[in-house]
């Protein structure tokens, strides 16, 4: 019953949408079947992005851990959900990060499958790639990582946006340069605007170079890599510790900058050893510390024993 009513409210999104999806609202808490539950809230998805409604669904987003417990539902059904709360948060321009994350939750399902369920995924890895390097305020992601995405990189069609999205997450601006030379109409037909892809991958340039030269970066070293004039190295060091990409100390005498912290852009097996050896390098600094502190009180206790002594 309830599924037919929640069909029948839907069928007509152009008409006093916010009233049908708060019609929606009042069944799907009236209901405690976690099956019909999730069929309603689906219909009000639907309601909401066909409706132009969407900022009124938005809010339940963040509950959306505590529904999939709550509704146990199989994969099949957790691809449909992810997929169309992406496109609801698509249609929002002020969502596109939230629009994003449940895309690459949607992409995760599908670890694990044959390669025929993969390739159901296909267009939605590619919107993902694209939707990484047009976001201006994201300079990480697992995408390299999952089979969805992978499959890109052998297809006669797609193979290219890999490639883009592999340049993006491994490597510097000079090698995007010669990409988007040899490939201007591709980048053009998904609406990359090549301005805004070059400042991007300064950043992400000056990231890897804090990632792979230990600790300290010349000055020089940064005005080569993202092709800058020697004025302007200072600005985009800025630029990466306002977007929390890298904590440093800019040292003007020496004209180096001397790196404390530099985010990562993918988390590999390369990213875990790296991690491991600063635990272990970590765990070795407390142990010389504890023992230090326990050598420095055995001769605390034993020089005022004699102390002691002394005064008897």
């Amino acid at each position: 019953m309830a599924k037919l009513i929640s069909t029948k409210i839907s069928q007509q999104p152009n008409d006093k949408p916010a009233m049908r999806l708060k019609i929606l609202f009042n069944l799907y808490n009236l209901l405690e079947g976690p099956d019909s539950r999730f069929f309603v809230y689906m219909q009000a998805l639907n309601l909401a992005l066909n409706g132009k409604v969407i900022d009124h669904i938005v809010p339940s987003f963040k509950k959306i851990d505590s529904f999939l417990k709550e509704w146990n539902i199989g994969v099949k059904d957790q691809r449909n959900l992810f997929l169309t709360i992406a496109n609801v948060l698509k249609e929002n321009k002020s969502s596109g990060k939230d629009s994003f994350k449940f895309l690459t939750k949607y992409l995760a399902t599908f670890s694990g499958e044959d390669s025929y369920v993969i390739g159901e995924a296909k267009e939605e890895a590619v919107r993902a790639v694209i939707e990484f390097v047009k976001a201006p305020d994201t300079f990480w992601c697992d995408l390299l990582d999952m089979p969805a995405v992978g499959q890109l990189e052998k297809d006669a069609k797609y193979a290219l946006v890999y490639q883009l999205l592999k340049i993006f997450l491994t490597q510097r601006l000079d090698a995007y340069l010669e990409f988007q030379a040899a490939n201007s109409t591709l980048m053009k037909s998904y609406g990359l605007v090549h301005e805004d892809c070059i400042t991007k991958m300064r950043l992400m340039s000056l990231v890897d170079l804090g990632s792979n030269e230990s600790g300290q970066i010349p000055y020089a070293l940064i005005k080569d890599a993202l092709r800058i004039n020697d004025d302007e190295v200072e600005l985009w060091i800025v630029k990466a510790i306002t977007a929390k990409l890298i904590d440093c100390k800019m040292d003007q005498m020496n004209q180096v900058v001397i790196v404390s912290r530099c985010t990562e852009r993918i988390f590999g097996q390369h990213q875990w050893h790296s991690l491991r050896l600063k635990l272990a390098t970590w765990r070795g600094n407390v142990a010389s510390l504890i023992s230090t502190i326990q050598a420095n009180k055995v001769v605390e206790e034993g020089s005022q024993a004699m102390q002691g002594m002394a005064i008897r």
